[in-house]
């Protein structure tokens, strides 16, 4: 996969507050790198805790599950575009199926 705004996910880790979160997605990006989904169930099949929503939007649980990613997907085209990195609380205040 094609991965757009991979520069909003390096914001995000180097922030004082989210160090934490460097490996997990640097980690997450390196696997969808290598990745060759087509479908929503290729995205499940390979991360069973994902959550699959509406617009070909995808959450995945990072660093334990303190921290989500939105990705959009264009599976036919392959490219997958960073939505929405964050907490809990701030994930909460938003509408996932339009971000």
């Amino acid at each position: 996969m094609r991965i757009i705004a991979v520069r909003a996910l390096r914001d995000f880790w180097e922030a004082p507050d989210h160090q934490d979160a460097e490996q997990p997605l640097k980690a997450w990006v390196a696997e969808a790198r290598n990745a060759t989904w087509s479908t929503p169930a290729d995205v499940k099949a390979h991360y069973a805790s994902a959550s699959i929503v509406a617009n070909n939007r995808v959450v995945f649980n990072i660093g334990g599950n303190k921290y989500r990613l939105v990705v959009k997907f264009h599976y036919n085209t392959g490219i997958a575009y960073i939505r929405f990195i964050g907490a809990h609380r701030e994930y909460d205040k938003i509408d996932v199926e339009t971000i």
